[in-house]
C-alpha cells in the first residue's frame, strides 16, 4: 500500500512538472510574461491629468483631479478662451515628476508620404508605458532629460497601440503632443500611426482599458467614451491622424496591407480617408468597404504576415503600389525586431516593460532605426544591430 501510495505520489508530482515545463515553454516561445509585484502607485490618481473639454465654440476646460479613495476625490476645474495662449502640467506619479504643454487648437491632417532622407525611429505597441517610452528616447537621444527634442529633422513614427492595457495613458499622449509640438520647430516629426487599440477607443470599445480609467471617468462624472470624443481635446487630435504612411521609401502601418490592396486604386490619401470615416464607427460586417477597416483584413488589423501562408509576391505587390522598398508593422508580438520576406517586412512590436508592474521573464524595449538607407535594430541599452 505504500509503495502504491509514493508511486501515485511520483506519477502525479511528475505529470505536474512536465505541465509546469510545457506551459513555461508556450508562455516562451509565445513571446508572453508572467506579472507580478504590482506597484500601488498606480491607484494614486492625486494630480491625475490634465483632462482638457470643450466647453463650447470658444471655451475649454482643464481638469485635474485631487484627493484619495479614503478623504475623497474632487476636480479642479478651470476655464479658457480657446484664444489664449494656455498650458497645461501632465504629472507622472511613478517617479513625481510633470511636463508642460502648451495647448494648439488648430489641428492638422498630416500628409501621408514623406521624401527627405533623414533618420527615422520607429516603435510601436507602447501600451500605455509612459515611463517605459520615455527612457527609451533618451536612450537613443531622441530627447534630452528635460524632455526637449534634439532629434534635430528626424522622424519619429509611433506605429500604433499606445493605449489601452496599461496605466499611463494620459500621460503618454499628452506626451506624445508635446514632442509633436517641439519637434516641429525644428523641422522634425512626430509621426502617429493609428494601431486598432486607437481605433477602438475612439469607437467607444474599451475592454482592453484598465480599471484605474473607469475610476477617472467615475469622478469625472463623465463616461469612458468622453475621454476620447469629439468633445476632447486627445480625442480630437487623435481623429486628425492617419493610419498609413509612407516615410522615405517605407510604408509604416500598425497591421498590414492585405495583398487585395493591391487589385484597387486606392492612393495612400484615399485609403486614409476611407479608415478616418470608421474613426467613430464601432466595425460590423459590411458587404461594401470592408477590406480597409473590417478586423481581419484591415489596415491596422491585419496579421497575415504572420498568419497566412503568403508568397513573396502578395507580400511585394501592395507595397509596390506605393512605390516603397518595404513595410513596418506592429501589432504582432515578435521575440526581437526582425525582417521577414527577405526584408519585404519589418516587424517591430515586442513586449515591452510595465510601468507599473514587473514581469517574468523580465522584458526590453526594442525599435527600429533607419540611416542611409539601413536598417537596425535599437535596443534598450543604447546597442544597435544591422538587420
Amino acid at each position: 500500500m505504500k509503495k502504491r501510495i509514493i508511486t501515485y505520489v511520483k506519477n502525479i508530482t511528475g505529470t505536474l512538472f512536465i505541465l509546469l515545463v510545457t506551459g513555461l515553454c508556450m508562455l516562451l516561445f509565445m513571446n508572453g510574461t508572467l506579472g507580478y509585484e504590482t506597484n500601488p502607485l498606480r491607484w494614486n490618481l492625486h494630480n491625475e491629468g490634465p483632462y482638457v473639454f470643450y466647453e463650447n465654440d470658444s471655451t475649454v476646460s482643464v481638469n485635474y483631479i485631487q484627493g484619495n479613495k479614503k478623504e475623497g476625490f474632487s476636480v479642479a476645474k478651470k476655464e479658457y478662451p480657446i484664444n489664449n495662449s494656455v498650458e497645461v502640467n501632465s504629472h507622472f506619479v511613478l517617479d513625481n515628476t510633470e511636463f508642460t504643454i502648451p495647448l494648439d487648437f488648430s489641428f492638422e491632417t498630416p500628409k501621408a508620404m514623406y521624401s527627405d532622407g533623414n533618420k527615422i525611429i520607429a516603435i510601436s505597441d507602447i501600451e500605455s508605458n509612459y515611463k517605459t517610452f520615455r527612457d527609451f528616447l533618451l536612450t537613443h537621444k531622441v530627447i534630452d532629460t528635460n524632455l526637449e527634442w534634439i532629434f534635430g529633422e528626424g522622424h519619429l513614427v509611433l506605429v500604433g497601440d499606445f493605449v489601452d492595457r496599461g496605466d499611463s495613458t494620459t500621460q503618454l499622449l499628452w506626451f506624445i503632443y508635446s514632442l509633436e509640438q517641439q519637434a516641429k520647430k525644428q523641422g522634425g516629426k512626430v509621426h502617429f500611426i493609428l494601431g486598432n487599440h486607437e481605433l477602438k477607443n475612439l469607437q467607444g470599445n474599451f475592454k482592453s482599458t484598465t480599471q484605474k480609467y473607469r475610476a477617472v471617468a467615475n469622478i469625472l462624472e463623465k463616461q469612458l467614451f468622453d475621454l476620447y470624443s469629439e468633445n476632447s481635446f486627445l480625442g480630437k487630435w487623435l481623429t486628425s491622424k492617419n493610419t498609413i504612411e509612407v516615410i522615405n521609401g517605407y510604408v509604416f502601418v500598425h497591421g498590414g496591407l492585405h495583398p487585395s490592396i493591391a487589385k484597387t486604386p486606392y492612393t495612400l490619401e484615399e485609403i486614409n480617408e476611407q479608415v478616418k470615416t470608421s474613426y467613430r464607427k464601432g466595425y460590423y460586417p459590411k458587404k461594401e468597404k470592408q477590406l480597409l477597416t473590417s478586423t481581419k483584413t484591415g489596415i491596422a488589423w491585419y496579421r497575415g504576415y504572420f498568419k497566412e501562408n503568403l508568397s513573396e509576391e502578395e507580400v511585394t505587390a501592395p507595397i509596390k503600389q506605393f512605390k516603397a522598398k518595404a513595410v513596418v508593422v506592429g501589432h504582432t508580438i515578435q521575440n526581437k525586431v526582425k525582417e521577414l520576406f527577405n526584408g519585404k517586412v519589418i516587424a517591430i512590436d515586442v513586449k515591452h516593460p510595465e510601468d507599473y508592474q514587473k514581469s517574468w521573464p523580465a522584458k526590453k524595449s526594442e525599435g527600429l532605426l533607419i540611416e542611409n538607407n539601413t536598417c537596425y535594430r535599437i535596443l534598450s541599452d543604447g546597442e544597435r544591430v544591422m538587420l
